[in-house]
C-alpha cells in the first residue's frame, strides 16, 4: 500500500493526542483506544489486520499512520544474558537498546537521544558527540523492537529505563510523551515506578517534570562538591549541586516517590576516597535517598580506572554507618560493552557500525 505524502507515525502518541488525532480525520475518539490495543497489547502493527475498525480505516491507516519499525543491525547477547541491539535511526545514524533479565524483574534501557552533549569524560556516549533528539515514536519502537526479540521465551519487559544514550531532560517532550505511553493501561500499563528517568542534572527541567509526570527519577552524581561534578559533568557548571539537590527533593515531594536514586560511578582515586563518602552521606542524610555505587566499565579513550573491589565496599559501609540506603551494582553485560557508560553507535562512510554501546552510568 503506498504511503501518503506527510505520513506521521502513530506510535509514541499519549492517548489525548491519539484521539485528536483521529478526531481531526472525522472518526470518533474511541478509536485512539482501539488502536492503542492493537499496537501495545496485542503488538500488531499491520493496519489491515485490525479487524475491529472499518475496512476504510484500516486502509487509510495503511497510507497515514506509519506504524514502522527500525531494522536490527545488530544483536549481541552477553554471557549473563544482557542482550543489545543497535538499530537504524536513518540518515547513516545508529540508536542503542538494552535489555537485562533479572531474577525477579526485565530492564530495559532506551536512548533519548542520537549521542548525547553533556560530554562526561568517562562515558562512551559523550565521546561520539550529539546528532539528534529521537522523537516519542522513535522511543516507544525500541520497546516494541525488544518485545518482538525477547519473545515468549525469557523474562518479560518489566521496568524501563530512560539511561540509553543521551540526557533524556535535553529531549523533554518527546520522552514525557514516551513515558506517558509507558505508564497508559492502554499502552504498555507500567506502574509509574517501574519507570526511571535517568538525568544528569537539567535543574528547571526536574521541576517542570515534576508537573507533568509521576516517574521514577535518577540523578547522575558520581561526586559530592561541585569542583569535582564540574570536571566529571560538566553540566554542573550551569546546574550546581545546591539549587539540583534542592529540585530532587521538590520532586520527591510533589510526586510522592518513595526516593530518589542517586547514582555514583566509582573511579580509582577520583571520587572513591572516605572523606568523599562522608560528604556525600552529608548531602543525603535524612533525604528520601537511595544510592547505586556503579563499577566504572572501562571505556577506550577515557583516563580511568575502576576502584578496587576492597575500597568500594569501604566507601559504601561509610554510607551505610550514615543510614544512607547503599547498593553496588552489579555489572552486567561489559563482555558486549553494553554496561553502564559503554553504549556508543558510530558512523563510519556512511555505514552504521558498532563501536561499544553507551549509556550515562
Amino acid at each position: 500500500m503506498n504511503r501518503e505524502a506527510g505520513a506521521v507515525s502513530l506510535l509514541g502518541l499519549p492517548r489525548d493526542e491519539l484521539e485528536e488525532w483521529f478526531v481531526s480525520r472525522g472518526e470518533a475518539a474511541f478509536r485512539a483506544r482501539q488502536l492503542m490495543r492493537w499496537l501495545y497489547h496485542r503488538g500488531e502493527l499491520e493496519p489491515r489486520r485490525m479487524t475491529d475498525m472499518t475496512l476504510s480505516l484500516r486502509e487509510s491507516l495503511g497510507r497515514t499512520a506509519g506504524l514502522v519499525l527500525p531494522n536490527v543491525l545488530r544483536h549481541e547477547r552477553s554471557a549473563d544474558g544482557t542482550r543489545k541491539w543497535l538499530l537504524d535511526a536513518g540518515g547513516g545514524q545508529v540508536i542503542e537498546t538494552v535489555f537485562i533479565p533479572e531474577r525477579a524483574r526485565g530492564s530495559l534501557c532506551v536512548s533519548s537521544q542520537v549521542g548525547c552533549a553533556v560530554n562526561c569524560p568517562f562515558c562512551a556516549t559523550g565521546q561520539m558527540g550529539f546528532n539528534r533528539n529521537l522523537s516519542a515514536a522513535e522511543i516507544v519502537a525500541q520497546v516494541l523492537v525488544a518485545r518482538r526479540e525477547i519473545g515468549a521465551g525469557e523474562r518479560a519487559i518489566t521496568n524501563i529505563v530512560f539511561m540509553g544514550m543521551g540526557e533524556p531532560l535535553a529531549n523533554f517532550r518527546e520522552v514525557v510523551r514516551a513515558a506517558s505511553v509507558f505508564v497508559d493501561h492502554l499502552g504498555l500499563g507500567l506502574s509509574r515506578r517501574r519507570v526511571t528517568l535517568s538525568t544528569s542534572g537539567i535543574t528547571p527541567r526536574i521541576r517542570k517534570l515534576a508537573a507533568v509526570s509521576r516517574v521514577a527519577l535518577a540523578l547522575s552524581l558520581h561526586a559530592p562538591d561541585d569542583e569535582l561534578r564540574n570536571f566529571l559533568v560538566p553540566l554542573n557548571k550551569r546546574y550546581p549541586l545546591g539549587p539540583l539537590l534542592d529540585a530532587c527533593w521538590n520532586y520527591a515531594r510533589e510526586t510522592e516517590s518513595r526516593e530518589i536514586t542517586f547514582e555514583y560511578v566509582m573511579l580509582d582515586g577520583v571520587n572513591d576516597q572516605p572523606h568523599q563518602a562522608r560528604a556525600l552521606a552529608k548531602l543525603l542524610r535524612d533525604r528520601p535517598a537511595k544510592l547505586n555505587l556503579i563499577p566504572y566499565n572501562r571505556v577506550e579513550g577515557a583516563p580511568f580506572k575502576c576502584s578496587p573491589r576492597d575500597v568500594i565496599d569501604r566507601f559504601r559501609q561509610v554510607l551505610l554507618d550514615a543510614g544512607i540506603m547503599t547498593i553496588t551494582r552489579k555489572t552486567r553485560g561489559d563482555d558486549i560493552d553494553a554496561a553502564c557508560g559503554q553504549l556508543r553507535g558510530t558512523v563510519l562512510n556512511g555505514r552504521s557500525v558498532p563501536a561499544g554501546m553507551s549509556a550515562r552510568a
